[in-house]
């Protein structure tokens, strides 16, 4: 998908779901990492993380898109268009967007496990199994897989 035919999809949504309509930019920021999407206050744009289509399936960027235009037309209406907020927890209820992103899928190289208690942590970086511990129990860590 482009950022055209985001552009125009956000356009879609906005009028179905909202009834109003969504004059300002979205477009895919690939830079995003840990959030589905974030709507830009001052310049009214929305940003969508690419991998809530490419990871999640298009029924998640629909919910995502969904979160953001609750922010973008109660923050332009002057309502509560903070996630705290009453307002936006209701609008975003009526519409059936997503509350929450799923967390992406990362590529762990690493598998490390404690010797005591068998708590598993998965890094993308090497540690030094020297210096660190479990977070749990205090004991030794080993490494199981490395990718």
């Amino acid at each position: 998908m482009t950022d055209q035919q985001l552009q125009t999809l956000v356009e879609e949504l906005s009028l179905r779901y909202f009834k109003r309509a969504f004059v300002h930019r979205a477009y895919f920021n690939r830079r995003l990492k840990t959030t589905g999407g974030r709507y830009l206050l001052t310049s009214h744009d929305v940003e969508i993380n690419e991998k809530m289509l490419t990871e999640h399936g298009e029924a998640t960027l629909i919910g995502t898109i969904k979160h953001e235009l609750c922010h973008y037309h109660l923050h332009l209406t002057g309502q509560g268009y903070r996630h705290r907020d009453q307002d936006f927890k209701q609008l975003l209820r009526q519409v059936g967007g997503l509350r929450y992103a799923p967390a992406s899928t990362k590529n762990y190289r690493y598998t490390y496990s404690c010797q005591n208690c068998g708590q598993k942590y998965q890094r993308q970086r090497r540690i030094d199994i020297n210096r660190f511990v479990c977070s749990r129990c205090h004991g030794k860590l080993r490494l199981l897989k490395k990718i």
